[in-house]
């Protein structure tokens, strides 16, 4: 995933050259994780900038250069030093094109990694993507594998509006794919079904994609057909897909690494007991985090939610209904 999101960043600086990249150490390092590495050597410092150690200047200085018709992809080097951008973020990036009654735009990108699984402080593995996506005015993805990355991330650059995109460094270099370097975007707004099945519903993002494929892998030698889906962008909320699968399978299991109260998976079963309550045969689950600050690499594995965890949520959502002995 960090090569995809490399090469995003160069086709999408070919591309436009109002593709500016800013952030801590991005220029002469390529960045905390080498998501920029080789950047600066192509496109120079006027286009691949270091910042000072300063997250509210990162900010405020990108929404100056979108407001001015740049295009600037910032990097936050964790999210758990994304907090002092929320100023800009919340109350000028967000607002900007209502506040101008459309005469001004803001076409940024804020990148940062996110998430838990690579043993760091609690600092460096933070997933509070529900606080950015309460923003009316902010779009917020999250990929969950190198294909979608790519695909994403150019659209994100390419989208008039401000973009959270939230990279899940647990999966920075874990899952491999072929891409083709074709410069095309992939849909925002949209969920991925990545799995069919008729009898229930898992729904995650980002690197917990990868445990529920395999949880829908091992419910599938039970005799229970899971349907997968990646909601790929959380804010706006694709529904209709959502409840189209609900629909068919009558139940739903939502996952997500961050802790339990006040997530997006609470959002996305309110929509689905508002949208869908009819096809629901039993209440839908979640699968999250606890309602703790992230432990210490220590205790990190007890925190992020497993397999098991998914696959034992989905047969008492299924024995709920009466559909499983």
């Amino acid at each position: 995933m960090i090569e995809a999101i490399n090469l995003a960043l160069h086709r999408a600086m070919i591309a436009d050259e109002n593709v500016v990249v800013l952030g801590e150490d991005v220029a002469n390092n390529g960045g905390v994780f080498r998501a920029t590495i080789g950047l600066k050597d192509r496109f120079g410092c006027k286009r691949v900038m270091d910042t000072p150690l300063a997250e509210t200047l990162i900010a405020g200085i990108s929404v100056g250069m979108a407001a001015q018709n740049l295009r600037p992809v910032a990097e936050i080097q964790f999210m758990g030093f994304i907090y002092a951008t929320l100023e800009h973020m919340v109350s000028h990036a967000a607002r900007l094109r209502n506040r101008t009654r459309g005469r001004l735009h803001c076409p940024m990108v804020l990148r940062a990694p996110y998430g838990g699984g690579i043993h760091a402080p609690e600092h460096h593995s933070e997933s509070t993507e529900a606080l950015f996506a309460h923003i009316p005015g902010l779009r917020v993805v999250i990929p969950s594998s190198p294909t979608r990355a790519y695909g994403l991330l150019l659209s994100a650059i390419e989208d008039p509006d401000p973009v959270v995109f939230l990279e899940p460094k647990r999966i920075y270099r874990m899952v491999k794919q072929e891409i083709y370097d074709d410069g095309v975007g992939l849909p925002l707004d949209t969920c991925y079904t990545l799995r069919q099945g008729s009898d229930i519903t898992l729904i995650s993002w980002g690197a917990l994609i990868h445990e529920t494929l395999q949880a829908a892998a091992t419910l599938e030698q039970q005799g229970i057909s899971a349907e997968v889906i990646d909601v790929a962008t959380i804010s706006p909320l694709d529904t209709d897909t959502l409840v189209s699968s609900v629909e068919k399978t009558g139940h739903c299991v939502v996952i997500q690494e961050a802790a339990r109260h006040c997530g997006v998976a609470a959002e996305i079963i309110a929509s689905l007991n508002e949208l869908a309550f009819n096809a629901l045969k039993a209440p839908p689950a979640r699968v999250a985090g606890y309602d703790i600050p992230m432990p210490y690499f220590r205790r990190e594995d007890d925190y992020l939610p497993n397999v098991g965890d998914i696959v034992n949520a989905a047969k008492a959502t299924l024995m709920t209904s009466g559909e499983r002995s």
